[in-house]
C-alpha cells in the first residue's frame, strides 16, 4: 500500500511545490515563455498562479506537464 499510484509521477506533488520548484529553476520570465499565460507574465506570485491554475484545466495541464519534463 506504499505505493497507491506507481504510474503517477506527480503523486504526493502539490500544485503550491510544482508552481514554487518551476519559479525557481526557471524564473518567472523563463516559465511564461514556457507556458504562455498571463498569470507568470503580469505581476507573477505563487498566489495569483495557484488560484488561475486551480481553476483552469488546461493551463495546469500544461505547468505539470512541464515540471515532470524538468524534473523526472
Amino acid at each position: 500500500m506504499t505505493d497507491e499510484q506507481p504510474n503517477n509521477p506527480l503523486h504526493g506533488i502539490t500544485l503550491e511545490r510544482v508552481v514554487t520548484e518551476l519559479s525557481e529553476h526557471y524564473g518567472w520570465a523563463g516559465l511564461a515563455q514556457r507556458v504562455n499565460i498571463n498569470c507568470f507574465k503580469n505581476e507573477p506570485s505563487v498566489k495569483s498562479s495557484l488560484k488561475f491554475l486551480r481553476r483552469t484545466p488546461w493551463a495546469r495541464a500544461e505547468v505539470e506537464a512541464l515540471y515532470v519534463d524538468t524534473f523526472n
